[in-house]
């Protein structure tokens, strides 16, 4: 290569990270990573969409801080990229650019009433409750007594969870202190989790399913006659090891007496969301209920409801999007626009292959993605079209406020700060004007 590789990489969650650690560990590369990021705070998902009372995953952000700190990676916070800087801009200053900004929007039903007030994505509830700056402080109040989460993984335990969760239990966590007064005065009393389909095809984990039943503020109720199975389940579990795990979980939360606990969070399984029903908000949903080849319609009250049903990647100016998929159309990461593959253009991550895998899982996407990277590079002699200089100048950010790596250790000092003051190991910083203020206060010693 005639100069050092110039990467720009569109956002800094786990995939856009281990796409800068492959790339800087190339010595033969001598590659300088700009990693964009639209927020002030990095590491995407990991930051705002992990549990907050789930520490030990979010413990990984100290190896992503390792990555983002290399002598040869900077971060470029608060910069939207299709707003701030256009993608074509990003294009012509860099050698090539890897979107990996993820799948943070929540699927839709697409049934009636699901604009009714009390209907809400899981994933608005999460970045709420996780200190998003986008998410509104009075975004919940929580004045419904029954509660329905529509979906069955992961992220459905998750808020059924945080929704019976203490205050003296989410003051061990960063949440916001709005959103531990809004949890801990919730009305709600029931959660009902209801699966489109039976037990056997319940995408939880067996470790979120017992971490839900080791709950002490609430009762975890699994009807037996949900866990007689069909044919199609029985052929599923015997090929699905952990399927298995999940229906001895729930056998053995089925065995259970219920202890009397101030609320309740009951499964219903083979159930198919057909209406929201409700005149001014919403009241109860109507399910279809499987009954063999038949079904009959059964109604669950609710005036809370969260659709868990899955994320989906948004579409930014001038980027290839499959509507359809949510994610950025590619070929081994390679982008392909109507022409074919869009030159200098990667991707990685969730806006990649969709919303699949755990953390781990964005370590060999970003490696096929960066082996694509490189192969195209040594193929071809880079032809850079700008003209040389940092790029970061040369996209004209002069006038916005740029929060660059020491800005955020700002940041986490201001976040650890001011949970010391109110009694906690950190409080998250969730308003945007709070954090630029954070990470342009006068620097202060490390800890």
């Amino acid at each position: 290569m005639a100069h050092p590789l110039s990467v720009a990489v569109v956002g800094s969650g786990p995939s856009g990270a281990y796409c800068a650690r492959l790339l800087t560990e190339d010595g033969s590369l001598d590659a300088r990573v700009d990693v964009y990021e639209r927020l002030p705070a990095p590491y995407g998902l990991v930051r705002y969409g992990v549990a907050p009372d789930h520490q030990k995953i979010k413990s990984i952000t100290a190896s992503l801080a390792e990555i983002l700190e290399h002598p040869r990676v900077r971060f470029v916070g608060n910069v939207a990229v299709g707003s701030d800087v256009s993608l074509d801009g990003l294009r012509r200053h860099y050698d090539a650019v890897i979107l990996a900004c993820g799948a943070s929007v929540g699927r839709r039903l697409g049934i009636t009433g699901e604009d009714l007030p009390g209907v809400f994505s899981a994933t608005d509830f999460v970045a709420w409750y996780s200190g998003h700056p986008d998410a509104a402080v009075d975004r919940f109040s929580l004045t419904a007594e029954q509660a329905v989460v529509i979906g069955v993984g992961n992220v459905a335990l998750d808020v059924a969870r945080m929704l019976v969760r203490t205050a003296d239990e989410l003051r061990r966590t960063d949440v916001p202190e709005h959103v531990v007064e809004v949890l801990a005065a919730s009305s709600i009393r029931e959660i009902t989790i209801v699966g489109r389909r039976g037990p056997a095809f319940a995408k939880f984990t067996s470790k979120e399913l017992a971490e839900l039943g080791a709950l002490e503020s609430a009762d975890v109720v699994v009807d037996p006659a949900d866990l007689i199975l069909d044919e199609e389940q029985e052929a599923a579990l015997a090929a699905n090891p952990a399927a298995r795990r999940v229906l001895a979980k729930l056998r053995a939360m089925a065995d259970r007496e219920p202890r009397g606990a101030r609320r309740s969070i009951r499964f219903a399984f083979a159930c198919r969301p057909a209406e929201f029903l409700g005149t001014t908000a919403v009241e109860a949903v109507r399910f279809q209920r499987s009954l063999g080849r038949s079904s009959e319609p059964v109604d669950v009250p609710a005036q809370f409801v969260l659709r868990s049903i899955g994320y989906r990647g948004s579409r930014l100016a001038d980027m290839p999007f499959d509507e359809r998929t949510g994610t950025v159309p590619n070929d081994v990461g390679r982008v392909i626009g109507p022409d074919g593959p869009v030159p200098g253009l990667y991707a990685a991550g969730w806006i990649k292959r969709g919303p699949t895998g755990v953390i781990g899982t964005n370590r060999p996407d970003a490696s096929e993605t960066v082996r694509a990277l490189v192969d195209d590079m040594r193929a071809a002699p880079l032809k850079r079209a700008a003209a040389p200089g940092d790029p970061v100048d040369l996209l004209g950010l002069g006038g916005k406020a740029v929060v660059d790596w020491a800005g955020w250790r700002a940041i986490d000092r201001a976040e650890r700060e001011y949970g010391e003051r109110l009694g906690r190991h950190r409080v998250k910083l969730h308003d945007r004007t709070r954090l630029l203020d954070a990470a342009s206060a006068p620097a202060a010693s490390e800890d």
